[in-house]
Order: structure tokens, then sequence, then C-alpha cells
């Protein structure tokens, strides 16, 4: 079985470091992935993937790169499931990054 994701875009927002309450340390980050055709219009799509980067990782990101950045993405995909107020079962699907490359900085 094979579960791997490889994606470059650019950052929507500057990546920020959380502790969890075990002590680990985690960053979300949207990326921002541009398609290689054009639609119906003549324009180029976005596509926006939500990333989980975890403690070497989460730290390096967040100290080096900003809103806009362009990075490199490897890792696999997650899905976890949770219970919203009205005890509706929710899915969500996230990137989980096992390596991180920096590739451009916007400035």
């Amino acid at each position: 079985m094979l579960n791997q994701v490889v994606l470059v875009g650019r950052l929507t927002d500057k990546p920020v470091v959380i502790e969890s309450e075990s002590g680990k340390k985690y960053t979300t980050i949207v990326l921002a992935v541009q398609r290689a055709f054009k639609n119906a219009e003549g324009l180029y799509e976005t596509d926006f993937f939500r990333c989980i980067l975890w403690n070497g990782i989460a730290a390096n990101t967040s100290e080096y790169c900003n809103t806009g950045d362009t990075i490199g993405i490897k890792g696999r995909l997650q899905t976890r499931v949770y219970e919203n107020e009205e005890k509706e079962k929710k899915y969500i699907t996230e990137i989980i990054a096992e390596k991180v490359t920096f590739l451009a900085s916007k400035k």
C-alpha cells in the first residue's frame, strides 16, 4: 500500500507553532496550489490544502517562512472524524507533512 502526497504551493498565512496538551509542538498551514491547466474561462484555478506539521518541521517552517512563500511538502493523507455540537459526524482530510522544503521567499 502507498499513501504519499507531494505538493508545491504558497503559504496562505504565517505559520504559528502551537503546543498540544501532550506537549508536542505543531502548526497547521494551508497551502495554495495552482492547477497546471486553465478552466473554461481561461483562468488557472487554485486548490487549498490543509497541512499539519509536527515538532522540528513545524518550528523551522514557522521561523523561516511567511505568507506567500513557496514551499514543497512530502507527506501522507489522513482522514479523521469528529462530532459537531449537533452530534453529526464530520470528516476532515489533511496532509501530515513528513518533509518540508523551502523553495522561494515572496520577498
